[in-house]
């Protein structure tokens, strides 16, 4: 059976989608859409949402980390993206849901937010992009693409001020999780996905690496999201 995801450029939860079906074996292709127009055109292919990752599979139209992470459970019983055990399975649901709830959106705004005050290394974030036009084309139209993604995501300067001042905690917590052993461990699951990838999104940001840099936080991102596209110059501390 092969998938077909699609996302959007550098986006933290189409990279778990994608590493996900990695780690379950499952063929697949890879199709970005151009932000904010991948809302219109999620519809126009037949899904129900807005918001990538989506993926056709098996004949289903799946959206969002969770569903996609139940949805091949479900196909591929090994290895596991949630526990069986269900106290087990509890911890990873909720620390799933923290990561597509609080720490997701706030790296997604850091990154829009930054990129009103600073383009000239936009084109990285595109490295490896499967948009079918040429990065430096693409790149060429991030202005106003950025300008709609920061609308759609409420990526103004006061949040991200208000980010930056959250992160610590978000780190601490992420920190916290390995420690307890809910993400981490020797088999990812779905919360190991959902999580690396955004704090591997934030390492490419300079103003917010030395929050994570030499902590367990940056070796989970290290671990499981090679190839991190992207570099952002220090925009907030001018």
């Amino acid at each position: 059976m092969r998938a077909t995801l699609f996302g959007v450029p550098a986006s933290h939860p189409s990279l778990a989608a994608e590493l996900m079906l990695r780690h379950k074996g499952v063929d697949y292709r890879r199709i970005d859409l151009v932000t904010a127009a991948h809302r219109g055109l999620l519809r126009a292919l037949g899904f129900p949402g807005k918001t990538v990752p989506a993926v056709r599979l098996g004949g289903a139209k799946l959206q969002g980390t969770k569903q996609i992470a139940l949805a091949l459970d479900a196909l591929v019983p090994s290895p596991r993206l949630f526990p069986a055990d269900p106290e087990r399975r509890g911890a990873v649901e909720a620390a799933e849901s923290w990561g597509d709830e609080v720490l997701q959106p706030a790296a997604r705004r850091l990154i829009w937010a930054a990129l009103k005050h600073d383009r000239s290394t936009a084109a990285t974030y595109l490295e490896g992009a499967k948009l079918g036009i040429p990065t430096a084309l693409a790149a060429r139209t991030i202005a106003p693409v950025a300008a709609a993604a920061r609308r759609l995501n409420h990526a103004t300067d006061q949040a991200a001020r208000r980010d930056l001042e959250a992160l610590p905690a978000m780190v601490e917590r992420v920190d916290g999780l390995i420690e307890e052993g809910v993400i981490g461990g020797p088999e990812p699951n779905a919360a190991d996905f959902q999580i690396a990838t955004s704090i591997s999104l934030l390492l490419t940001m300079d103003d917010v690496r030395p929050l994570i840099a030499g902590r367990p936080a940056e070796r989970l991102a290290r671990e499981l999201v090679p190839g991190q596209p992207g570099h952002m110059p220090s925009v907030f501390a001018r």
